[in-house]
C-alpha cells in the first residue's frame, strides 16, 4: 500500500491523478476535503503508521518532508521508499530507499504521470551502473552478503575498481549483466580464469562457494540445484537437514542455490519434506506420480527401491525431473544417523542453467527490420549463427549481426543440411538464431527442428513476432473486430498442394462471416474466390497485400468478386496475404469499452 500525504488542498488534482495512476494508493491530509482520509498532525500519524507502507508519496516541500519522516529512519533495509513531488509537479525527488525500497523506479513513474521531472541523486543509476543491491530480488537469486558488506563492494563498484564478473550459469539476470557491461568489469565463466592480482572486486553468480582471499567478492547465488530425496517411512528428520546441508557445502556448493525439493507422492508427507522447506522457504516443493519417474535412467539404481516405490531410484530420478535432465552433481547419498533416521539423497543442476549451446527460434516479424520484437534484435546481435528463411525473411534484419558472426540463408539448403549446421554451433557452446517469418507459430515449418532438438536434447526458446495478419491490419487502417458484427479472425490458407482438413476448407469456414486472412495462397486465387463467394456476398470488402512493411510493399482494394482479377492483373505472388471482410476500412460501430456504465478492472 501506498499513502500520498498531501500538504495544500492547491495540490489536490496532483494528489488524485497520482492515486488514480497508482491504483494502490490512498492520500492522507490534515484538511478535510472529498476523498482524503483527514488526520490530526503528520509527525502523529507516521509515529503510528510510518512502516506500514510500502511507499511515501509527499507532495509539498521538500523541508516539511524530512522533517516529518526524521524520527523514524532506520536503514535503507527496512524503511520505505519516500518521494517528494514539488507541489506543482515540476520535480520528483526520491528521498528514502531508492534501490532497495523502489523509490528510483517509483519516482521516474510519478514524473512520466504528473509529466514532471525526476531527481535521482543515485550515482549508479546517473552512470548507469547495475544496482548491486537489487540484483538478488529482481533476479530472483539469493545472496548471504552482510549489510556493511554489500555497502563496500556498492562502494568499489561505483568508484570503476576494476571488478570480475564470474557468470558460471546463466539466466534472465545474467543475460542483463552482459548485455549492460560497464568498461571497468570483465566478465569470466570459471573462476580459474580470474586473474585474482589484477581485479579489487568481484561479483559472482554461481552456484558455487569460493573463497577470493581479501578481494572482496559478492556473490549470488541463483535457483539452479534440484535436491532429491527418499527416506523410510516416518524417519525422525532431527538433524537429517543439516547433515545433507554440510555434505552440499563439503561439494563447494552453496544451499541458498536450491531450487526445489523432490521426491515420489509416496514420501510426499514425510516429516524430512516438511522441516527441508521450513529450512529452506524460498525453495519449490516437486512432488510426482511413479509413472513420471518410472521411465528415468538413474546411476544407482536399488532394487530395493524398486520393489517399495516402483521406480529404482526416487532421490536421483526426483533430482533428474525437476533439473530437466541436467547434469547430476552429486549422485545418491545414503545417510543413517539413527535406526530411525534412513535417508538418501541426490542433487542436479537446472539444464536450462547451463551455459553452453542454445537455439533462439525467432519470429523475424513481416519485413520491416524495425518491426521485429526487442527481444528478437537482442539475440540476432548476440547470435554466433543466423540460418535466416532467405525467400521470405529480408536480408536486413541480418544486419544486427555482430561482427564476426556467421550468416546463411537457408533458401537453398535442405533440412539435413541446416540440422548439421545448427547443430555444429550448438556443439560449440554458441548462440544459433534460426530467424522465420512473421510469428513461426503461423506456417512457420518448426515443428519438424523442434523434433530434432527435443531427440538431441538441445536448449532451445521460441521468440514470438508481429505476424502479416497484424501488419495487415495496420496498413489498411482497420479493426479486424467490430463490436456486434465480427468478433472473430481466421487465420487459414486455400486448398494447394498441402491438403486442407475437411473441415476447415475455405467456404465452411467463410460461413462465420468473420475477418478472414488467407495465407500462401495468391497462386490458387481462382479456387479460393470461388469457396468464398459460397458464403459471403460478392460486394465484400478485400485486400491482397503484397509484402507487407517490405520496400516493395503493395496493397489492391476491391470487392470479393473481383479478387482473382485483382491478383492476376497485378502478378501478385506467394508472399500475399488475401484480407476477406466488412471489418476492412470499417468506422462504425462503437466499443463497450468506452461507454459510460463501464467498469474499468483497474479502478479503484
Amino acid at each position: 500500500m501506498k499513502a500520498i500525504v498531501l500538504v495544500s488542498l492547491h495540490s489536490l488534482p496532483l494528489a488524485e491523478t497520482i492515486r488514480q495512476e497508482l491504483g494502490d494508493a490512498l492520500v492522507y491530509t490534515t484538511n478535510k476535503c472529498e476523498g482524503c482520509i483527514t488526520i490530526d498532525s503528520y509527525t502523529g500519524f507516521f509515529a503510528e503508521h510510518f512502516s506500514d507502507f510500502d511507499a511515501i508519496i509527499f507532495i509539498g516541500a521538500m523541508g516539511i518532508c524530512v522533517r516529518t519522516i526524521a524520527s523514524y529512519i532506520k536503514n535503507k533495509y527496512e524503511d520505505p521508499a519516500v518521494i517528494c513531488v514539488d507541489s506543482t509537479g515540476k520535480y520528483v525527488i526520491p528521498v528514502l530507499s531508492g534501490h532497495i525500497g523502489g523509490a528510483n523506479d517509483l519516482s521516474r513513474r510519478i514524473a512520466s504521470i504528473v509529466g514532471g521531472e525526476a531527481i535521482v541523486t543515485t550515482q549508479s543509476d546517473n552512470e548507469e551502473l547495475w544496482a548491486l543491491d537489487t540484483l538478488a530480488s529482481r533476479y530472483g537469486w539469493q545472496s548471504a552478503a552482510s549489510p556493511s558488506h554489500m555497502n563496500q563492494c556498492i562502494h568499489l563498484f561505483v568508484q570503476k575498481q576494476p571488478t570480475a564478473l564470474l557468470l558460471e550459469v546463466k539466466d534472465k539476470g545474467t543475460g542483463y549483466l552482459e548485455e549492460t557491461l560497464p568498461g571497468h568489469v570483465r566478465v569470466f565463466y570459471h573462476f580459474s580464469e580470474i586473474p585474482l592480482p589484477e581485479v579489487k572486486l568481484i561479483i559472482a553468480v554461481t552456484p558455487y562457494l569460493y573463497d577470493a582471499g581479501e578481494i572482496p567478492m559478492l556473490t549470488f547465488y541463483p535457483q539452479v540445484l534440484h535436491l532429491g530425496i527418499g527416506c523410510r517411512k516416518g524417519s525422525n528428520p532431527d538433524g537429517i537437514v543439516d547433515f545433507i546441508e554440510q555434505k552440499i557445502k563439503k561439494q563447494g556448493l552453496s544451499p541458498l542455490a536450491l531450487a526445489s525439493v523432490g521426491t515420489i507422492d509416496l514420501k510426499k508427507d514425510e516429516p524430512l519434506l516438511r522441516e527441508l522447506c521450513k529450512k529452506y522457504p524460498y525453495i519449490k516443493k516437486q512432488i510426482y506420480r511413479t509413472e513420471e519417474l518410472k521411465n528415468i535412467e538413474v546411476p544407482n539404481p536399488s532394487q530395493k527401491a524398486f520393489v517399495v516405490t516402483g521406480i529404482y531410484g526416487v532421490a536421483e530420478a526426483a533430482s533428474i525431473k525437476s533439473s530437466n535432465g541436467g547434469p547430476m552433481l552429486m549422485e545418491k547419498q545414503k545417510g543413517v544417523l539413527t535406526e530411525e533416521s534412513h535417508f538418501t539423497f541426490a542433487l542436479s543442476l537446472e539444464r536450462r542453467s547451463l551455459r553452453s549451446g542454445h537455439i533462439e527460434i525467432v519470429g523475424a516479424g513481416p519485413g520491416d527490420p524495425e518491426l521485429i520484437s526487442v527481444r528478437g534484435k537482442r539475440f540476432l546481435q548476440e547470435a554466433d549463427l543466423i540460418l535466416y528463411a532467405g525467400s521470405l525473411v529480408p536480408v536486413e534484419l541480418t544486419y544486427y549481426a555482430k561482427n564476426g558472426a556467421t550468416v546463411r540463408s537457408s533458401a537453398h539448403i535442405d533440412l539435413d543440411e541446416q540440422f548439421a549446421l545448427m547443430k555444429e554451433f550448438y556443439d560449440r557452446g554458441l548462440l544459433v538464431v534460426r530467424l522465420h517469418t512473421g510469428d513461426p507459430c503461423i506456417y512457420g515449418a518448426i515443428q519438424e527442428q523442434m523434433a530434432f532438438f527435443d531427440k538431441h536434447k538441445m536448449s532451445y526458446n521460441i521468440t514470438p513476432g508481429i505476424s502479416s495478419f497484424q501488419a495487415a491490419a495496420a496498413a489498411l487502417r482497420s479493426q479486424f473486430t467490430i463490436p456486434e458484427k465480427v468478433q472473430t479472425i481466421i487465420l487459414t490458407r486455400g486448398e494447394g498442394r498441402t491438403p486442407m482438413p475437411e473441415k476447415e476448407q475455405l467456404h465452411k469456414l467463410a460461413q462465420s462471416q468473420s475477418t478472414m486472412c488467407i495465407y500462401l495462397s495468391a497462386g490458387i486465387v481462382e479456387q479460393v474466390q470461388e469457396e468464398l463467394l459460397q458464403a459471403y456476398p460478392p460486394e465484400t470488402p478485400v485486400a491482397a497485400c503484397y509484402k507487407l512493411t517490405w520496400k516493395e510493399e503493395r496493397i489492391y482494394r476491391g470487392e470479393l468478386k473481383d479478387l482473382a482479377r485483382i491478383v492476376r492483373e497485378n502478378n501478385l505472388t506467394l508472399t500475399t496475404l488475401l484480407v476477406v471482410g466488412d471489418a476492412i476500412d470499417n468506422r462504425e460501430g462503437q466499443s463497450r469499452l468506452y461507454a459510460h456504465d463501464f467498469k474499468h478492472l483497474f479502478r479503484p
